[in-house]
């Protein structure tokens, strides 16, 4: 199921379709109208769409290191993901649990955002309060996989990895807590990068969180346009703890030494489409002349468990706190897994301080196995995208936490230490035609050695694109 059409917006990527723009090939009102009309063509089918609004650019970025009139994405069309204020929109977090009022400002991220020029057509879904790895819900329509409508589009940032790999936009906003970047990315054949904490403009939830596991980035078609966006956002704003990472063009031949893992460090086993996609990237980087071993970072077996109770306490901060995003928020109306989240914290709450203090001190366990190592490469998911219904917040609390568990169990770890990592199309598909994801993690601040990579794969086997399926 696509989108690609013979259009304004052609097959071209972000970079190619801004670069078009700027040479006066077609004009960013025709490429926003056919954009809109790519969107309404898939809509009906996939769902991903929380809100359709006029078309907004900006011509001026106010914050530090303001940009003059364009941006890297001048007039190319794109979406905000609906958990991100946006002024005069509501923001609804993909909850039935409260009525969402338009917000008054643009969250900081968000005026990052629009810096690069994009033209913001709407705010994509996502699971209630970004919980969830696949968008769905309890009492509407799911986002599809328009790879295979019968199977998940990922979560939490599934509309916006929907639309993109579609072909209805060819960039979309996107934020990760624990994979939502990623996990969508590798259920949809996309370039999905979680930044370094604090890379980009961190927002005000983000520096009230006792630990921030929280960045915000975008989901592309092409690692072209993954590379444009950060060196357009640090344009902007950059950190002066990290170093820059300015505009990297393509692979630099540089040989790189790669851990490989496999299986979690909790024990989570992948299944085999998914091990077989990431021995392929192995042995593709090997054949080019990096080297690649086994590691296994020794993470405290605690940390699943750890991580699952300070999920729960975000779940709970956010039923105490659900006034501040509509007067009529009431927690009882939260969906299952929300409310299960809750639930699992309040009978484990005693032991926050132990929890906050094992999952700081995983960044030193991280560390250590990138010791003679520039990067690590390991499955996004333990197993390939499951079919709709399979992660519903309907399905009863104790099974759906069980499923999830055995799911994502290799991104929150970059979360948690706050580490750089990079989903990219590995070089197989599920029998059912869905791409398999494969994961790169780097040190912090290490992005431009992440781009390098993914620079030299996309190279030798160019991604796999949906309109020749």
């Amino acid at each position: 199921m696509h989108a690609f059409r013979d259009d304004a917006l052609g097959e071209h990527d972000a970079v190619g379709l801004a670069a078009a723009i700027r040479r006066g090939e077609v004009g960013a009102a025709e490429v926003a109208r056919d954009a809109a009309e790519r969107v309404r063509s898939v809509e009906d089918r996939l769902h991903a769409v929380q809100l359709h609004t006029d078309p907004r650019t900006t011509d001026r970025a106010d914050g530090p290191g303001a940009l003059t009139w364009g941006g890297a994405f001048a007039g190319v069309p794109s979406f905000v993901k609906d958990n991100t204020d946006q002024r005069g929109l509501p923001t609804g977090h993909g909850s039935a649990a409260f009525t969402p009022r338009a917000a008054r400002r643009d969250a900081p991220f968000a005026r990052q955002f629009l810096s690069t020029g994009v033209t913001v057509l709407g705010k994509t879904r996502l699971p209630e309060f970004g919980f969830s790895p696949s968008t769905e819900f309890e009492g509407a329509e799911p986002v599809r996989n328009p790879w295979n409508p019968g199977h998940s589009a990922g979560g939490s940032s599934g509309g916006s990895a929907a639309l993109v790999a579609a072909g209805a936009v060819p960039i979309a906003h996107a934020n990760d807590g624990g994979g939502s970047i990623r996990i969508p990315s590798a259920c949809c054949g996309l370039v999905g990068l979680k930044p370094t904490r604090g890379r980009v403009v961190p927002n005000a939830q983000s520096r009230q969180l006792p630990l921030d596991i929280v960045s915000d980035g975008v989901v592309t078609r092409s690692v072209r346009d993954t590379a444009a966006f950060l060196a357009a956002a640090e344009r902007y704003w950059r950190n002066p703890k990290l170093p820059p990472v300015g505009l990297v063009e393509g692979p630099s031949g540089r040989r790189l030494r790669i851990g490989l893992l496999l299986d979690s460090p909790n024990g989570v086993r992948s299944d085999t489409a998914t091990r077989e996609a990431v021995t392929g990237t192995a042995a593709t980087l090997e054949r080019l002349g990096h080297t690649v071993e086994p590691v296994r970072p020794a993470i405290d077996p605690r940390f699943t468990d750890d991580f699952l109770t300070y999920w729960g306490l975000l779940s709970f901060l956010i039923g105490a706190t659900g006034r501040t995003l509509g007067a009529d928020f009431d927690r009882r109306r939260m969906d299952g897994l929300s409310r299960g989240l809750r639930e699992t914290y309040l009978a484990n709450w005693r032991g926050t301080p132990g929890v906050l203090r094992r999952l700081r001190r995983t960044k030193e366990a991280y560390a250590a196995a990138f010791r003679g190592h520039d990067l690590l490469l390991s499955p996004v998911l333990a197993h390939t995208t499951p079919p709709i219904g399979h992660l519903s917040p309907a399905v009863p609390y104790p099974t759906l936490i069980e499923r999830i568990l055995a799911y994502v169990a290799f991104t929150p770890i970059d979360n948690v230490v706050g580490t750089p990592s990079l989903s990219l199309p590995g070089p197989t598909t599920t029998a059912g035609g869905l791409p398999v994801g494969v994961m790169f993690s780097a040190r912090p601040g290490a992005e431009r050695t992440l781009l390098d990579v993914a620079f030299t794969l996309e190279s030798e086997h160019p991604f796999r694109r949906i309109q020749d399926a």
